[in-house]
């Protein structure tokens, strides 16, 4: 068992698919690294972390894999980012239970890291530690759609715990959607070890849990970029600026890379409006 995280928090960023939605862009890049401001989006997620003192982290990585390590193995991460490297993937669930050893005796963050999110992480957190309905093992962040019927659309009490989820149907009982970012707590781990035929997080897990599902709500930017729309619509969005310091053999290469013109040429052509 690995020794507790000094903030009792260890995160799983989910970051090995293949984002298929965004052909031809990711024949050639992952999405987790599709650039937004100029910046890779894992990028983001992990300077999050580091802010609110996450220091163990574990990224799996399948889809473009050399590319994945390429930028994971960068001075600013090494020492608290590991990586994980699935020769088939094994799903949201299966890749928590795969590595369950890494997140043994605390709470586990587990985040669907190809969606671009501006949250506060901290306020987040505390609320699971401290304000979460009793008797809930898991915290849900959830956001307002604009399109509540691509979405998986939560319901809830008043005490905001689920009671109910409606996946991408016609008329959903509100706009508030899960944005794939939980805090868990040893129960669901332990849920897992006796099911290991369970593949995927959303569908095969959450609903065992309906009524003990905890909410918060993020009032800030929350997109699925998997789409050339949603894409382009992020690069509207204001970015946060890289800390100082962090420019880097990779940053270097990265800046240049042909990517950032094949963004800039979609964006162009989807000509996106808030």
């Amino acid at each position: 068992m690995a020794a507790p995280a000094a903030n009792g928090v260890r995160a799983l960023l989910l970051a090995a698919g293949s984002g298929s939605r965004l052909r031809p862009l990711t024949d050639e890049w992952p999405k987790p690294l599709m650039p937004i401001g100029g910046r890779p989006l894992l990028e983001y997620w992990l300077e999050s972390l580091r802010s609110v003192g996450v220091q163990d982290v574990l990224v799996n990585v399948h889809h473009h894999a050399e590319q994945m390590v390429r930028f994971l193995d960068r001075p600013c991460f090494r020492g608290w980012v590991s990586t994980v490297h699935e020769t088939r993937p094994l799903g949201t669930a299966g890749t928590l239970s795969a590595n369950r050893e890494f997140f043994e005796g605390g709470t586990t963050l587990l985040v669907h890291a190809d969606n671009w999110c501006q949250c506060d992480l901290g306020a987040f957190m505390a609320f699971h530690r401290h304000r979460r309905p009793e008797g809930c093992p898991v915290t849900m962040m959830t956001f307002d759609t604009p399109t509540p019927e691509t979405c998986g659309i939560v319901e809830t009490d008043s005490a905001g715990v689920v009671i109910g989820f409606h996946e991408k149907v016609a008329d959903p009982p509100g706009n508030h959607a899960n944005g794939a970012v939980y805090l868990l707590e040893p129960e669901m781990l332990d849920w897992l070890a006796h099911r290991p035929d369970v593949r995927d997080f959303s569908t095969e897990v959450l609903p065992n849990f309906v009524g003990r599902i905890a909410t918060w709500h993020n009032s800030g930017i929350h997109r699925d970029i998997g789409t050339p729309d949603m894409l382009a619509l992020a690069q509207q969005d204001q970015a946060p600026d890289p800390p100082r310091g962090e420019i880097d053999d990779w940053s270097d290469w990265f800046r240049d890379h042909p990517v950032h013109r094949q963004v800039a040429d979609l964006t162009a052509a989807c000509e996106p409006k808030r």
